[in-house]
């Protein structure tokens, strides 16, 4: 049995998507990151860096004690390498995967990211910053676009972590005011991934989980407003 840390993030999605693609036995720990459950201190020894997803494995492959694992493309690494699914498990193969995963993780999560910030939730529009996200997220599909080109169904040619990883950060493309019809084969992938029963599965989970999304004042508070004290006090006195 696995132990999932979770909210309906795109972040969130990557790791539900593995979990119904394997068909793993799993349970769901709600954290609502908008109301600051994020840190409580039971929490953080999963997750030291106060953010979702997080997972415990309690039946690791080395026979151990639970495991806890932080960071989506970590979990994903660690869910493919315990399974031996969804990653090649070649040479050549898993490195194309591996370096899709990065991709994502070090560009369009955090682009994206800055995007939905800027557009949805700055207290004020700043052009620049807006301009700057929309531009770099464009680019970014414009990157996937191109690796899709060929003709292949999916990122690294087999359905793998790397699709995973990006799928969740395509889904709110009009958000991120971005068009599916100007990048081809991205939304010819976008379309496969989204049909898979793995992937319905997931996102109607998650509607059972957040059945208010929405980022309210206080939310705000609680998701925008961290420094280096809020990691000193090990816990967020919200509103504050």
């Amino acid at each position: 049995m696995i132990d999932f840390y979770y909210w309906t993030t795109p972040n969130g999605h990557k790791v539900t998507l593995f979990l119904e693609e394997a068909g793993l036995p799993y349970r769901i720990v709600p954290v609502n990151i908008g109301k600051g459950e994020q840190f409580a201190p039971e929490f953080l020894r999963i997750s030291p860096n106060n953010r979702i997803p997080a997972i415990v494995d309690h039946a690791p492959s080395d026979g151990g004690g639970a495991l806890p694992v932080f960071e989506s493309g970590a979990i994903l690494l660690y869910l493919a390498d315990k399974t031996k699914r969804f990653i090649p498990q070649d040479l050549r193969g898993r490195k194309v995967v591996l370096q899709w995963l990065f991709w994502q993780m070090g560009g369009l999560g955090p682009m994206a990211g800055q995007n939905h910030h800027f557009c949805q939730y700055a207290p004020e529009q700043i052009p620049y910053a807006i301009d700057r996200y929309v531009k770099e997220t464009s680019r970014l599909y414009a990157v996937l676009n191109k690796q899709l080109a060929d003709g292949r169904d999916f990122i690294a040619g087999e359905y793998s972590i790397a699709d995973m990883a990006c799928y969740p950060w395509i889904v709110p493309h009009q958000r991120q005011r971005q068009q599916l019809a100007d990048f081809e084969h991205l939304s010819r992938w976008f379309d496969r991934v989204r049909q898979r029963p793995a992937t319905e599965s997931a996102y109607a989970r998650a509607a059972t989980i957040n059945t208010a999304p929405v980022v309210d004042d206080a939310a705000k508070r609680v998701l925008f407003g961290q420094d280096a004290a809020t990691v000193a006090r090990g816990n967020l006195q919200t509103g504050r």
